[in-house]
This record gives C-alpha cells, structure tokens and sequence, in this order.
C-alpha cells in the first residue's frame, strides 16, 4: 500500500502540464477552435439533406428562414440588430472614458469574440479558464477571469496558455486567504514559479463570492502584495446581484457598492499594495443590467497610478425582448438616451397542433430557448408558403414549456383569423440570452427577410 501511495505522489509531484501539453499542440488546438467546426446534420436546425458547409460559407447556399430551407425550431440572429449593439456598447464606453472587456460566457462563439474585439473591446471576460481559451482562441490578449481559480487543473491549464501564447495576460478574482493558500501549494507542487495577475473581489452580504468587508479586504490584499504566486493588479466587483429593476432601489444600492470598493482601492493605494511595475490599477465591473451606474467606480481618480476601467457587460451583443430590454429601458431614462441596444436574438418555431379553443402547441421548449426568468415571447408569424412575417395577433402569450413544446395561448372567442394555424410559422423573443445560446451549437446570421447571409458557433 505504501508502494503505491509513494509511485502516486511521485507522479503528481513530477507532473507538468507544459511537458504533457506541448505548445505546438496547444496552439494548434486553438486554431482548431477559431476556425470553426464543419456544419452538417448533426447540428440541431441544420437541415438534413444539405452538404456540410463551414459558417463563413453559409451565405452562400441561399438559405431563407421563411422558405422553409431550414428545420424549425431554429435560433436566429438578426445582422443588424447585432452590428447596432456591437456599435453602440463600444461608443458608450468610448464616450465614458472606459475599456470594454464583455463576458463571454453569454454566447462562447469565437465569430462573435472576433467581432467585438473588432469593434475595439479592450480584452474579453470569462468564467473559468476552461471558457478563456475559447477567447484566446479568437485574439483575445487580455482576459479577465470574473471568478475564483484555485484547482489544480485550472491552474495547470492557465499556467500552459500564458506559457504557449506570446503576449498573454489573464486576470483573475481572489476573495480568501484559503483560497490564496491553494494556489501557493499548487506552486509548491508544482515546482512553479509562474506569478499569476489577480483582482482582489468585493462582493455584497448574503450574494456571490468576494471580500464583506474593507478590514477583509485589506487584510487578502496585504497578503496577496506578500505573496510569491501572484500580483495584485486592481479590484473587481459585480453590481448586477443588487439590480431589482427599480431606480428607488438599484441606484443607492450600487451606489453603497461603487462606494465601498473605491474605500479599499483607496486603502490599498495607501499602503502601496498594487504589483509593482504596472502602469495602471485595474477596477472592474459592470453586468448587463445597470452598467451605467459604475461608471463612476471604473473613473476613479485621485490613486497613485491612473485607472484603468473595465466594462463586463456581456449581453448587449444580442440584447433580449425580456429582462434585459427592461433594465436598458431604465438605463435609457437615467442616461437620457434616445436609442440604445436591439433584441438580435429569435427562436423561430411552428404551429404543430391546436387541439382545443386557446391553446397551441409549438415545436419548441426547454431544450430550444430561456426559460430561466421569462416565459419566450411571441412577436411575429408567417403563415404557411408565406415569405413575410407580421407581427402575432394580440394576446398571444407563451404560457408554459416542456422539453420540446410551448403552450400558446389565445382568445378563443377571437374571429377564427386570429387563431394560430397548423403549419404557421411564430417568432419567439427571448429573455436572458446566455440560455439560450447554450441550447445551440449554431446559429444563422439572417437579414429582415429571412436571408441567411453567415453563421456563428458555439463551444459549450
């Protein structure tokens, strides 16, 4: 037993993720990654008789959505939708003095990376170092990893990436002292000498991760400044788990927020703790709800060294008809904004049965679109051989889903015009977009007519 314990522990402690994942095969893999997959029938909404095709050949195959050239259900994204967002959260971050690094997370689709970083996004923002080679993947150089890292097989997989990709820096969040701990004894392990870029997190009482307190706080950031596995570039916080919709409470509750993290930047900044050698001190925030309200935080003045704020908002790339269209709406009214992000983002479905007065069953679910905090809203149909869609009678509502079926309602003592029909054709709007993207490893890019001119893909 004793043999076997020691050959056990002698193969971790030789362990190397470098020498087990050579660089050239890591980089080839995330060429792999960036160039796409070979779309076929194997791809939910692809069509079954079509040859396979690559998304940035797709355009060419002449696809319309309302022909019928496509097996519904099927998730869309609507081209000018997306252009206009891509626009519109870069020039609002350019116009308030602040980097843009969006969370990926919301669509981990390398063609759409590419084109925010495009538009001038600063870097990209991830969950885990798992979802952060798909960034890098697309060109990202600067990442922010907006959660605790702290596993062996996380750290081994950072550790490889920063040493196989040529100017590299990914930052990511530390909230405990045990966590800090687990990264210092992997480096033991290890035999490493790698000083990985940390953000020191403030969270709330009773929310997610980080620091409750500016003693804490201050105490993590003493021991991080001490530390020989990693520098402590700047502070992160997450607003978003503080947003009800509703000015009366988000706006003194972020701000309570935006005001203690800059307290500890303040406090850090006095006892010298930022890494040294660094021309700028990070602050990081802001979800996809109340972004604007810590803009305040990402301009603070008055440090040491300037500021460097960085924006994480991730889904205004394709917005939503729900949750989010809400928020921005808000948003809209404090900022004085005239116009602000579009819904890019539909799931198309049809009319498969209507069995009794009021009630139609589409062929699509939970397996197809968000459910997680609204029901799917329908907005238009077409009717069947039509090639133009108008907007679904009023009163229509999206009532209930199952695995593969949503429950339509309608009046049924509506003129039976106003009825759903089997065949028909209904657009669903969504609401929260990161669940509905991870329901598909593919989507066209289509024009107001149905026109499919590209393509995207996932990698969840």
């Amino acid at each position: 037993m004793r043999a076997a314990t020691d050959h056990a522990a002698d193969r971790f402690k030789n362990h190397s993720c470098p020498r087990l994942l050579h660089k050239a095969k890591l980089m080839k893999n995330l060429e792999t990654l960036a160039a796409g997959p070979l779309l076929d029938a194997s791809y939910k909404g692809y069509p079954l008789t079509a040859p396979p095709c690559r998304p940035g050949a797709l355009a060419q195959q002449g696809w319309n959505v309302l022909a019928g050239d496509l097996p519904l259900p099927l998730a869309v994204l609507d081209r000018a939708a997306l252009a206009h967002n891509l626009a519109w959260m870069q020039d609002y971050a350019r116009q308030r003095g602040v980097l843009l690094a969006p969370h990926g997370k919301t669509t981990m689709s390398p063609e759409l990376f590419a084109r925010q970083l495009a538009a001038g996004a600063w870097g990209l923002t991830f969950a885990s170092v798992w979802q952060a080679r798909v960034g890098v993947a697309a060109g990202a150089r600067r990442i922010v990893i907006a959660n605790q890292v702290l596993q062996d097989a996380d750290l081994d997989g950072l550790d490889a990436l920063l040493a196989a990709v040529d100017g590299l820096r990914v930052w990511f969040l530390v909230d405990s002292a045990a966590q800090l701990a687990c990264i210092e004894d992997w480096a033991a392990r290890r035999g490493s000498a790698r000083v990985f870029d940390v953000l020191l997190e403030i969270g709330m009482p009773g929310q997610r991760t980080g620091c409750r307190s500016a003693e804490e706080a201050l105490a993590l950031a003493r021991r991080l400044a001490a530390s020989r596995v990693a520098r402590l570039g700047g502070i992160e916080c997450y607003e978003g788990l503080a947003a009800r919709c509703d000015d009366a409470h988000d706006v003194p509750a972020v701000t309570a927020l935006v005001r203690s993290v800059g307290a500890v930047a303040r406090g850090c900044d006095a006892e010298g703790l930022w890494a040294p050698g660094e021309a700028e001190i990070l602050l990081s925030a802001g979800g996809s709800a109340v972004f604007d309200l810590v803009v305040p935080l990402l301009r603070l003045q008055g440090l040491s060294r300037p500021v460097a704020g960085v924006l994480r908002s991730g889904c205004y790339v394709t917005h939503d008809h729900g949750s989010y269209q809400r928020f921005v709406r808000l948003l809209a009214r404090r900022e004085g904004l005239d116009d602000t992000l579009r819904p890019a983002l539909t799931v198309w479905a049809q009319v498969q049965s209507v069995p009794e007065p009021g009630l139609a069953l589409l062929g699509c679910g939970r397996r197809d679109v968000s459910f997680d905090i609204d029901m799917p809203q329908p907005l238009r149909c077409a009717a069947v051989g039509a090639r133009v869609a108008q907007a679904v009678p009023q009163g229509w509502r999206i009532t209930a889903l199952n695995d593969q079926h949503a429950y339509l309602r309608f009046d049924p003592e509506a003129p039976e015009g106003a009825w759903p029909r089997v065949g028909e054709r209904v657009e669903l709007g969504i609401s929260h977009p990161c669940t509905t993207f991870d329901k598909w490893r593919w989507m066209p890019l289509v024009e107001g007519d149905g026109t499919v001119t590209g393509a995207i893909h996932t990698c969840f």
